[in-house]
């Protein structure tokens, strides 16, 4: 069978097997049935036939007994039997004629016997019982006695050959019955034993062709599910099986390549943010914010010429514009973040925020410029929402390498009860850090404070 053949044709192919073995030893069995019929019911003709030509036979010796009795004793008594089977013989005779008529050889030996028993009776017997009435000596005779035991073992003989005849018939057709019934069990037997095996086949055949691709296909669709873009379903199939097995691969495929191509995506934007901030602090540090100092300079050149009182205003603004714009400066992208990596941002951070703030940083190389980006931004982020929304008194931050992951904790002893479906900063520090095929994960139980911890292979 061609592997090309879809699953629909080889099941059915299958179950035509099935259905004509079955139908094969049903119809074996409806022939040995009908076999089994013919043999009883002639079996039961054999039986009719013996009974008859014995019953014959039977009425044959009264009639011979009878007639002799009479003829020794001369009483009328020993005549009833004689009487009784010479009434029956014609009724019988007829009967076994036409029992045997189907068979000629039969036919001609019964019509022979029925032919010397009424030649007997009307020839031989009833003229001996005259003539005992007449003369009861003359029926003594050894002549006479002769002739009877003749023709009655002449009528016996026929009798004799009819039933030796049906009963070898009867043997055969035992014989008959019994390879009959032989044949039949054998063809049961190897019917059941053919079900069976074909039975076992279709199972094995249905169990590894449809069966075990299914279960690996939901399996393998399971573990997709739950993230695993790389797995894939061996192509052993056959016809729609192998159809589902190559779609679920060119799937998986896709969506595959979606997610690489979203988690690219994803890492550029990061890049390209961190990229802005970067190029947005430097032209504030080397352009507006030089200018003003060069300004306030100037300011303070003048003021030192004895200019007027109301220099000393501008050049206050000009200062207090300078902070200002180096505030916004470290808040788009921290130049301490650039120049000195992630612990001295950090320590930063720290000492900047509200809230005392225990720091311990393990992180003896300096870390790609995305990941030191992610966690600063995530460090001021937990911060920012400790002092502001949850009465904290003081917090934790722990950042280490592990392995080759970062690890970074952030943690305060505030009320908790943080959500982070309900803040736009958590929701994109959580874009940023998947962006880098990490995880960020927030416990925040009612009033036991919040922890927000980090991973991030490098």
């Amino acid at each position: 069978m061609s592997r090309r053949g879809g699953v629909a044709v080889r099941v059915a192919v299958a179950s035509g097997l099935l259905m004509v073995l079955v139908g094969s030893g049903f119809v074996v069995l409806l022939v040995s049935v009908q076999g089994l019929r013919g043999s009883e019911h002639e079996a039961q003709h054999t039986s009719a036939v013996l009974t008859s030509a014995h019953q014959v036979e039977r009425l044959v010796n009264d009639l011979a007994t009878g007639q002799q009795d009479y003829v020794i004793t001369g009483q009328q008594k020993f005549l009833a039997p004689w009487e009784q089977a010479a009434a029956q013989l014609p009724q019988q005779t007829a009967a076994l004629q036409q029992l045997v008529a189907g068979s000629p050889d039969e036919l001609s030996r019964a019509q022979a016997a029925g032919r010397s028993i009424t030649s007997y009776l009307q020839d031989y017997s009833l003229p001996q019982i005259q003539t005992v009435r007449q003369d009861p000596d003359s029926t003594r005779t050894e002549a006479a006695i002769s002739e009877g035991t003749r023709r009655v073992a002449a009528i016996r003989s026929v009798l004799d050959a009819l039933i030796s005849r049906e009963q070898q018939l009867s043997t055969t057709e035992q014989r008959q019955s019994d390879a009959i019934a032989d044949r039949s069990l054998v063809a049961a037997m190897a019917g059941l034993a053919g079900s069976v095996v074909l039975v076992l086949g279709f199972t094995v055949y249905l169990t590894r062709a449809i069966v075990r691709p299914v279960r690996v296909t939901a399996e393998m669709a399971n573990r997709l599910a739950a993230g695993d873009l790389a797995v894939r379903v061996p192509e052993t199939g056959v016809g729609e099986i192998r159809t589902l097995e190559r779609t679920f691969n060119t799937m998986a495929a896709s969506l595959g390549t979606a997610s690489a191509d979203l988690a690219a995506s994803r890492a550029r934007i990061v890049r390209s943010s961190d990229e802005t901030r970067r190029r947005i602090e430097r032209d504030l540090h080397d352009g507006i914010q030089q200018r003003l100092v060069s300004l306030a300079l100037d300011v303070r050149a003048l003021q030192a010429d004895g200019a007027t009182a109301e220099l000393d205003g501008v050049a206050n603004g000009l200062a207090a514009t300078l902070d200002e714009l180096r505030e916004i400066a470290r808040g788009i992208h921290p130049a301490i973040l650039t120049q000195g990596g992630i612990e001295p941002a950090v320590r930063m951070l720290a000492r900047r925020s509200k809230l005392p703030v225990e720091v311990a940083v393990d992180v003896p190389a300096r870390l790609p410029a995305p990941v030191e980006a992610a966690a600063y931004y995530v460090v001021c982020e937990a911060l920012s929402n400790a002092a502001k929304h949850a009465d904290a008194s003081g917090a934790i931050v722990d950042v280490r390498i592990v392995g080759n992951v970062l690890r970074l904790s952030v943690q305060d002893d505030g009320r908790g009860g943080a959500d982070p479906a309900r803040g736009s900063g958590l929701v994109g520090l959580d874009d940023r850090i998947a962006a880098l095929d990490g995880t960020l994960k927030v416990e925040s139980p009612s009033g036991k404070g919040t922890t927000l911890t980090v991973t991030v292979p490098l």
